[in-house]
């Protein structure tokens, strides 16, 4: 599936201008205002091939927190299914880069993220509402030394 063109964009200014891509304008998503953006590279399951995508973004201690939303589609997001299959991956946090191991955030640890991000985010909620029988997955990033 091919992501849409305002993705690519950021991706590609994620990787040639990473403190410009940083703060992402949320409004074309829903949101109101400049909300903080890492870049995601994850380890494809069925290609193996290096594959990137933008994601809003919260901290969690020395660790940085995403959602896998998916926009509340019935199914995960690809991304989150290749940290499934393999949670080393690497991360672009503006200038600053990490290799990371991603996790599963569960029951209270969970539900606290998902306030703090749905605070930074507010369709988030939405998302879950359509999202139906799908808990989307609030994935903790955690850099490694």
């Amino acid at each position: 599936m091919a992501l849409p063109k305002w993705i690519v964009d950021h991706i590609s200014l994620y990787k040639t201008d990473p403190a410009k891509a940083h703060l992402w304008d949320s409004s074309r998503g829903g949101g109101t205002g400049l909300l903080p953006t890492l870049l995601l590279t994850t380890k494809g399951r069925k290609s193996g091939k290096e594959i990137s995508i933008p994601l809003i973004y919260g901290r969690h201690g020395p660790a940085y927190m995403v959602i896998a939303s998916k926009g509340g589609a019935p199914d995960h997001p690809d991304w989150y299914k290749n940290l499934l299959a393999d949670p080393m991956c690497h991360i672009q946090v503006s200038t600053d880069a990490y290799t990371a191991r991603a996790r599963t955030a569960a029951g209270d640890e969970r539900a606290k993220l998902w306030v703090q991000m749905q605070k930074t985010y507010p369709p988030y909620d939405e998302y879950q509402r359509v999202a139906k029988n799908r808990e989307i997955p609030v994935v903790v990033l955690e850099p490694q030394a």
